[in-house]
């Protein structure tokens, strides 16, 4: 990137918006933040993250680099008709669900660059696995600021807009089917007589431990494998699991948060 500071303008600051403003590397973006008029929220930004807020943020377009609709995708159509008005050249990036390139670009003036980028709620730990897709007009320059923008918050892939339609359910969804189960295997560990920081401590870590694993690449059924003895007590609960068709659960899980998506385009 060059030494100029890239000016970034986010439209929203809630949850996801301020994940991604306190991951980037303010040496070489500028940040400015506005909403629709939750003039609360916009203060605890300025206050917290020390960047500069606006109240109108349709003045300040003609300013920056990069817009992020940081906003409920229902939230869209208005804000994009608005953007539309005063956009020139600009990269817009949106972190909706459901709300692809395709769908920017068709609301958006010709040419414009469009991006669709979806962090998880992991990105304020920098630990978030994020997908991005590109529109028909971004340029090389503009997917290194992209990049850029995301580097600190966590890994990330580059995929088609489609398969971010698909995948969306698993990187950005999924996380709350973990926290799920681990609610249940607190409730369980607290009965043995632990308290709620030493039940917290074990669950987590012991999470935190089998995504290591799955990180040295090794199939899942092998590393279940070597957790369970056949005839064992872990097999005994995988059994369970199994008989209880965990794999048909989490597919119709995933199914679910796909067609809600959908339905919010």
């Amino acid at each position: 990137m060059s030494n100029n500071k890239k000016h970034v303008l986010f439209i929203g600051a809630g949850r996801m918006a301020q994940a991604l403003i306190k991951g980037i590397n303010k040496n070489e973006f500028s940040i400015l933040v506005g909403n629709n008029g939750n003039e609360d929220r916009l203060r605890e930004v300025k206050e917290t993250f020390e960047v500069e807020t606006t109240n109108h943020w349709s003045q300040e377009i003609h300013k920056m680099d990069i817009i992020i609709l940081a906003m409920p995708p229902e939230s869209h159509d208005d804000i994009l008709a608005k953007l539309s008005k005063d956009i020139s050249g600009q990269l817009v990036i949106t972190v909706a669900a459901g709300i692809g390139p395709t769908y920017l670009e068709s609301r958006l003036p010709k040419g414009t660059p469009v991006s669709w980028v979806m962090p998880n709620t992991a990105a304020k730990l920098c630990k978030s696995m994020t997908l991005y897709a590109l529109g028909q007009n971004v340029n090389q320059e503009q997917q290194g600021w992209i990049e850029a923008l995301i580097y600190d918050i966590g890994e990330f892939e580059k995929v088609t807009e489609q398969q971010i339609h698909e995948l969306t359910a698993v990187t950005g969804s999924a996380p709350a089917f973990i926290y799920r189960v681990a609610e249940a295997l607190e409730k369980i560990t607290l009965e043995s007589g632990v308290n709620k920081d030493q039940a917290r401590k074990l669950v987590a870590n012991m999470i935190a431990g089998s995504a290591e694993m799955l990180k040295t690449n090794a199939a899942p059924a092998e590393l279940a494998d070597e957790v369970a003895t056949p005839g064992g007590s872990t097999a005994a609960g995988l059994e369970i699991l199994d008989t209880n068709h965990l794999d048909r659960l989490m597919i119709d899980a995933i199914e679910a948060c796909r067609q809600k998506a959908m339905r919010q385009e």
